[in-house]
């Protein structure tokens, strides 16, 4: 996976310089070695923004690297924005770049040919990616939930790289469900695994996917021990899980676990560089926004009786209560029957409410709580003590959502949206505990840029 993800962004960075070449050869009828370095600073910075916009938009993500509909509009939507950062530098800063050069036709033909250029490296890749002759035979040893979700996970994206031809089942487990999901892709069932290295060799399996219970038999240790020689590589079910779903499944992990993966004594330095990062960056936004206070505080008075502010009380890290502040989004006495988690299209919400809640400018004022040190950008959901008591009751592992700061936005904020339900704050904590195990200034800044992305969509709290 991170070698094709390298593949793309080296193979975008080819295209971009192969388009400016293209250009200056169709514009002076070849090519000229002076021409080209005159134009590489200045066209260098565009294509570098130009890479962040498609990161923003998820064109680095193999879940997307499909030629469909959701990959052209994303596609589409990042060159445009590609194409006004461009005529907004080239027109109205050009003292930015050399004077030498009137990049005017220049980056209009460079854009065409681009975007022709690009088209066609994209849909290559896609088709390659996804093509599953190419990919891995993979079978899957044990059959639980999360076996089944995987299974499902990695069928809907073969770009992925591997291609689920077995999943066999203890004799000790339950029997097979939902088989119906997998009878149109060629997945076969088997029962029992005391011929183990026979059926995996026989159905020419490169990499085998353990689910924990199959570890708990020496027998059948030593069984798979026997299947080495024979060059299958074996994956334990919730490290492969993790990797493709890029959440962690709660029914395959214990206290163990965390002792083996959240360190907080090894992340020192990445905390201090965060913690830098959020006050400079909180006070800079917060100096910025505030012009746009009075006419959001106006606007919310006019629109429904009730104060500007809301204040609310909620969860901080190590379980610490703090006041967060928000621009009221809702009516006046929206919890008058009690604590209620919002939803989608939830009838409490002004007009006014759902255009900040989308844009998120409702959340300008925790910028305070940031500079304060109580929240961070990135994090897990700070979630109200009335709604955090119930949950860490019927979620396990709950509260050690909190071993670090709650943020603005996170993994789980993104790739899950509303939390209206326990189901919902089941599926939400396995993004939570992803990021808390993963977490780096890397995947904060890529976090970032994908709730610009969301923001930019409209697809807003």
């Amino acid at each position: 996976m991170k070698i094709k993800k390298i593949i793309l962004l080296i193979g975008d960075a080819m295209i971009l310089y192969a388009a400016l070449a293209g250009a200056l050869i169709i514009r002076y009828n070849g090519f000229d070695l002076t021409v080209f370095q005159s134009h590489l600073r200045p066209f260098t910075i565009i294509f570098a923004l130009w890479i962040i916009i498609f990161y923003i938009h998820n064109l680095y993500d193999l879940s997307t690297a499909k030629n469909n509909t959701i990959f052209y509009s994303a596609l589409l939507r990042a060159i445009i924005i590609n194409i006004v950062i461009a005529v907004i530098f080239f027109y109205f800063a050009p003292q930015l770049f050399s004077t030498t050069i009137t990049p005017k036709t220049n980056l209009f033909l460079t854009v065409l040919v681009f975007i022709v250029l690009f088209w066609l490296w994209r849909n290559l890749f896609n088709k390659f990616a996804g093509s599953t002759t190419l990919n891995i035979n993979t079978a899957i040893i044990g059959h639980n939930l999360q076996a089944l979700e995987l299974a499902r996970e990695v069928i809907k994206n073969p770009q992925l790289g591997h291609r689920i031809k077995l999943i066999i089942r203890h004799e000790e487990e339950s029997n097979f469900k939902d088989l119906e999901d997998f009878s149109a892709n060629n997945i076969e069932f088997k029962t029992g695994l005391s011929n183990l290295k026979e059926v995996l060799i026989q159905n020419k399996i490169n990499t085998a996917i353990v689910a924990p219970e199959i570890y708990r038999s020496p027998e059948l240790i030593q069984n798979l021990f026997e299947c080495l020689r024979h060059k299958i590589d074996f994956i334990n079910l919730p490290t492969f899980y993790e990797r493709i779903v890029q959440k962690i499944p709660l029914s395959a992990i214990n206290q163990i676990w965390f002792l083996e993966n959240i360190s907080q004594n090894q992340r020192g330095f990445y905390e201090s560089l965060k913690r830098l990062f959020d006050f400079f960056a909180a006070l800079a936004l917060l100096i910025v926004s505030l012009p746009l206070w009075p006419i959001i505080a106006l606007v919310v008075k006019l629109e429904s009786q009730g104060p500007i502010f809301y204040k609310q009380t909620r969860v901080g890290q190590g379980g610490e209560l703090f006041k967060l502040t928000k621009f009221r989004t809702m009516v006046k006495d929206a919890e008058k029957d009690g604590p209620k988690m919002a939803q989608e299209n939830d009838p409490r919400i002004t007009k006014f409410g759902k255009f900040l809640r989308k844009t998120r400018i409702d959340e300008l004022p925790q910028l305070w709580n940031v500079i304060k040190g109580e929240m961070s950008f990135v994090g897990p959901r700070a979630e109200r003590p009335e709604f955090h008591e119930e949950l860490k009751i019927n979620i396990p592992f709950y509260q050690e959502r909190y071993l670090i700061k709650p943020g603005l936005s996170g993994w789980a904020q993104i790739n899950h949206g509303y939390s209206s339900s326990v189901a919902d704050n089941f599926e939400k904590i396995q993004y939570d505990l992803y990021y808390i195990k993963n977490r780096s200034f890397l995947f904060d800044l890529g976090i970032i840029l994908k709730t610009i992305n969301i923001i930019l969509k409209g697809g807003g709290r």
